[in-house]
């Protein structure tokens, strides 16, 4: 979905390759309790050595971009500079994220034009954040029907209706399984994929219900309290999909009750890239 077609053969298979293996160890390393999170004036000595590792990492996936955009733009001088009319005839027939990316990059009817860099910064959170955060949702989904029997059944039924026994399930089915919504939503207000989000660090201080939050404070959203709280959920710790089948509660960030994908102008990057992927009106 990012870049399909631009890498072939056994170029690909070697990228694919390493860009799991790295992925796989930069998810590791994000979820590593880090002592310098906890005393900061530790973190110039880099004590277990997450910060050079992460480095090495980043260097890694740069390379990766750089070699995915060279291919694609048909500039193999780094830092040249490229032109939107030369953008475009290089890019493939069939779009994708990143042809819409280009697209931006010097644009002159863009109010903020992207250069090479936030582009790749872009696909780097689409990767991370979409990729291990994502086969985790799926286990615990699966997990948690196999907890509750009726609720599998319940779900295979309806697809089995909309999708058919003998048909494979496609997007576009996506918005006519509102029970399947339902499980999606309430594995995920169970099991959020950050379950403190991501750190927020005010610029000034600030004042919030009568707190006082000191500048450039580390502030974590506890999410998952937030979702388990017996004051806003009937039976919190109990799996049951039922309860948003007649509810306008969703994961966009305006119901601060359930915040899977955070709020805000900090809320998740790829939920506008999902969206538009299970709209109807695409398959029409």
């Amino acid at each position: 979905m990012l870049w399909a077609g631009t890498m072939k053969g056994d170029e690909r298979d070697t990228l694919g390759a390493e860009f799991k293996n790295a992925v796989g160890e930069l998810m590791e390393l994000l979820g590593m309790p880090n002592i310098s999170d906890f005393f900061p004036g530790l973190a110039w000595f880099d004590l277990q050595g997450i910060q050079k590792r992460v480095k090495v990492l980043a260097g890694q996936f740069d390379r990766i971009f750089e070699a995915v955009l060279s291919q694609r733009l048909g500039n193999e001088k780094e830092g040249g500079q490229t032109t939107v009319e030369e953008i475009k005839q290089s890019l493939e027939k069939e779009k994708d994220f990143l042809e819409f990316l280009l697209e931006l990059k010097d644009g002159e009817d863009g109010k903020t034009p992207l250069t090479l860099i936030e582009i790749k910064a872009l696909l780097m959170d689409m990767v991370l954040n979409g990729t291990e955060t994502s086969s985790n949702t799926i286990e615990f989904i699966m997990a948690e029907m196999l907890n509750k029997p009726h609720t599998l059944q319940k779900a295979q039924q309806e697809l089995d209706k909309v999708v058919g026994k003998d048909n494979v399930a496609e997007e576009s089915h996506i918005m006519k399984l509102p029970y399947l919504h339902a499980v999606m939503k309430e594995s995920l207000r169970l099991h959020p994929p950050a379950p403190v989000l991501v750190p927020h660090c005010p610029s000034e201080d600030t004042l919030i219900s009568g707190f006082r939050i000191q500048k450039d404070s580390m502030v974590y959203i506890n999410v998952w309290a937030i979702h388990r709280d017996p004051t806003i959920w009937e039976n919190p710790d109990e799996f049951d999909p039922e309860r948003f089948m007649n509810s306008n509660v969703d994961y966009s960030g305006n119901h601060f009750n359930y915040l899977p994908f955070g709020s805000g102008r900090r809320i998740c990057a790829g939920i506008a890239m999902a969206e538009r992927l299970s709209d109807p009106a695409l398959y029409e």
